[in-house]
Formats: C-alpha cells, sequence, structure tokens
C-alpha cells in the first residue's frame, strides 16, 4: 500500500456505501482526521472499528472530502493511475473503430475510476479537465503519460469550472502541451463540426448527447422544428441533416448562435439567418404562436448545481416543460433533458408528469435516454448518471 500520512475514521455505520463502491465520502460521514490535512493528500480510510475500507485522497475544503481510488488495503499511485487510463483508452478504441466518429470522452472522471478527471479526444486533439485537489497532485503524470501513449497534436486545459473552485483550486484554462490547429474540426456520425476552446463551455462539446442527437435526426423528416437552448447547433444540425422542414434554432447567446450558423455551413445544409434567434427561450416560447412546432428540444444548462437547488430547479424544468407542451403541435414530439446530476430520473419525470398534467394534454413516453457509452457510469455512483432524457409525443 503507498505510504500515506493521512488517516480518515468514519462515524459508526458510515462504512457501507464504500464497501458497495460509492466514491465520495461526504464530510459529515467522517468522524476524524488524524495526521497531513494538505488538500489533496492520499488517505487511507478506516471505518469506526479501525479497519481498513480503502485509498482516497483528501480535502477538508470540499463538500466531498474524501474521493476513494482503491477498496480494502490496494494501492494507488502513479502506475495504478497509468493503469486506469489505459483500460478507459482501450474501451473508446473499441467503441469508435470507425471513422465516422473522431470525438469522444477518453476518460469519464467516476465512472472510469478516475474522480476528478476528464479528458475528451478530438480528431487528435485532447481537451482535460483536473477537478480535484487530489487529482492535481497526479497533473504532470497524467499530461505525461497521455503524451506518450496518444501523441496527440495538442492537450488543451479546460480546468475552469465552478467543481475546481468548491476544491479551493485556482481555476486553469489554456495549451499545455504541442500547437492547436487554426480551425479545429472533427466529426460525429459522419456530420462535421468546429470547436473554439477558448470560447466554449466545459470541454468545448456536449459529446454526451451524440446517441441523442442522431435519434433526433430520425424524427426530423419534414418536421417544423425548434432547438431550444441549442449552444453550439448540435441538435440543430441533425434536425436539418435528417431533412427537417425548418428548424428555429435558440440561444441566449450570440457567440453560440454563431457557432451553430458555422456548424450548420460547414455541413452544406440550408442556412436561413432568420431561423438562428438570439433570445431568453422562456420568453421566446410564450412568446410564439401556438402550435407552430411539432419536434421541440429541451437541453437547458444544469438548473441545479447543487442540492440546495433543487426546488428551484424543478420550477425551471416543470415551466419550460409546460410551455413546450402548450406550444406543440398535435402528435408532436418534444425532446427534454436535464443534465443536474441533483436532479435524478425519477424526479424528473414527476417534473415532467406535472408539467403534462397542468397542459391538459395526453403525453406518451417513446424513449428513456442518458449519455452515450463514451460517458460509463460507476453502477454503485449514482451521482455519475447526471443526464437524463425523455422522448414524447404530445396528443
Amino acid at each position: 500500500m503507498n505510504q500515506t500520512t493521512t488517516t480518515v475514521y468514519l462515524k459508526k455505520g458510515r462504512e457501507k456505501p464504500v464497501l458497495t463502491g460509492n466514491p465520495w465520502i461526504f464530510s459529515g460521514a467522517v468522524a476524524r482526521i488524524e495526521g497531513n490535512a494538505v488538500p489533496g493528500t492520499i488517505c487511507r480510510v478506516m471505518d469506526a472499528n479501525g479497519s481498513v475500507l480503502g485509498t482516497g485522497y483528501y480535502n477538508a475544503a470540499s463538500a466531498i472530502c474524501v474521493r476513494i481510488l482503491s477498496l480494502g488495503s490496494a494501492p494507488f499511485g502513479i502506475a495504478e493511475l497509468c493503469s486506469r487510463i489505459d483500460t478507459a483508452i482501450e474501451l473508446r478504441k473499441r467503441l469508435f473503430a470507425e471513422p465516422g466518429t473522431t470525438a469522444f470522452r477518453l476518460i469519464n472522471s467516476e465512472g472510469d475510476f478516475l474522480p476528478g478527471l476528464i479528458v475528451d479526444s478530438y480528431a487528435n486533439t485532447l481537451c482535460i479537465q483536473i477537478l480535484t485537489a487530489g487529482m492535481e497532485t497526479f497533473r504532470t503524470a497524467i499530461i505525461e503519460h497521455l503524451t506518450k501513449t496518444q501523441t496527440p497534436a495538442c492537450i488543451y486545459e479546460k480546468s475552469d469550472t465552478d467543481a475546481r473552485t468548491r476544491e479551493g483550486l485556482m481555476a486553469q484554462a489554456g495549451l499545455i502541451y504541442g500547437t492547436l490547429p487554426e480551425q479545429l474540426i472533427f466529426t460525429e456520425n459522419n456530420l462535421l463540426f468546429c470547436i473554439d476552446f477558448a470560447h466554449s463551455q466545459k470541454t468545448g462539446f456536449f459529446l454526451d448527447q451524440r446517441d441523442n442527437r442522431r435519434l433526433l435526426g430520425s424524427y426530423a423528416e419534414n418536421a417544423n422544428a425548434c432547438d431550444c437552448f441549442a449552444y453550439s447547433g448540435g441538435f440543430t444540425t441533425y434536425a436539418l441533416a435528417g431533412k427537417a422542414r425548418f428548424v428555429h434554432m435558440v440561444d441566449i447567446s450570440k457567440n453560440a448562435v454563431e457557432h451553430a450558423r458555422t456548424n450548420v455551413r460547414l455541413n452544406n445544409l440550408p442556412v436561413v439567418d432568420e431561423n438562428f434567434i438570439v433570445d431568453d427561450v422562456f420568453t421566446y416560447l410564450r412568446r410564439i404562436t401556438d402550435a407552430q412546432y411539432d419536434l421541440i428540444v429541451l437541453d437547458p444548462p444544469k438548473f441545479a448545481k447543487h442540492p440546495g437547488e433543487v426546488e428551484r430547479a424543478a420550477r425551471g424544468y416543470k415551466d419550460i416543460n409546460l410551455l413546450a407542451f402548450k406550444k406543440i403541435a398535435p402528435g408532436g414530439i418534444v425532446f427534454t433533458f436535464s443534465c443536474s446530476n441533483a436532479v435524478d430520473i425519477q424526479l424528473f419525470r414527476q417534473i415532467v408528469f406535472g408539467a403534462a398534467a397542468d397542459s391538459g394534454r395526453s403525453v406518451q413516453v417513446l424513449h428513456i435516454l442518458s449519455a452515450g457509452t463514451d460517458h460509463p457510469v460507476n453502477l454503485a455512483h449514482r451521482e455519475g448518471n447526471y443526464l437524463k432524457g425523455l422522448v414524447l409525443r404530445v396528443l
């Protein structure tokens, strides 16, 4: 086992989540700390009787004060880190052997048993997020191993999220290896998209929606569609490629709307300037004529960043779904999503059910959606199942 100077003792009866594989230990489960308490330090985790539960890293600044790296007496160091990176990469090689998709998540944090580390691959360019103090201690080893095994053209860091701030870490963003191409273009299901790391959200593109975008394309033929919270126009592009009659693409960000316009043009799809709309989605849906659309996508940003915001988020989700149900034509299709991990699928369905009841419309569930296979979830870590969606037919 690695040499550690920190021991975390749990309160009596709080060991079960660890034993069943959940990597998160919240501060309320901790009885006491012995030894070095520097943020990010490797620690040994013990139950109330002094039995070893596992190894993790510790950070008193975070509500999730320990993230487990290995169970029992199994060690965790640079060798184990590199082995898990290799295992994650091997999975993606099997998933994306065909050339039609050149962008995917390479490492998915807890889902690949590497809490705090996210790596996305875009046509031989890597975008990395190091989100926790514990993973920050492995920074050099991570970058060296990715450089050696993947030989990327460059590595761009986007560690500028709220999660890093909550860990007590400074935001970091920018090129950390190689040369960034003047224009980075990748393929997804044989469609073309471009990415601008410096002005994009998260790691640049919402790769978790890949399969759901493809499904939307199968519903798009001859549809009058509206892509709400459209960001860089992924759903818009798939809808137009699927021969939608038209798509109104709505986002509050002018930069996002221009990016979406670029992605549509990359695929030689029809660009009608007035269909690219800079507006608040709630305001827009309240203003438009009823039954204008027979396909609506609701893919809002995270309404609840932590459990304390769930009640407010639920009101937002209900409001936006109620507006869609009121505005869609009979027999129309709504793709509705939540990316808030504090809102689980059961609660999300209850919220959508409430919106349907208030609308007076009958609604059928056609599909239950989640992130793609390059975003695996640790079965014991339900919080990792953050993206949930429903495809609904509104009568």
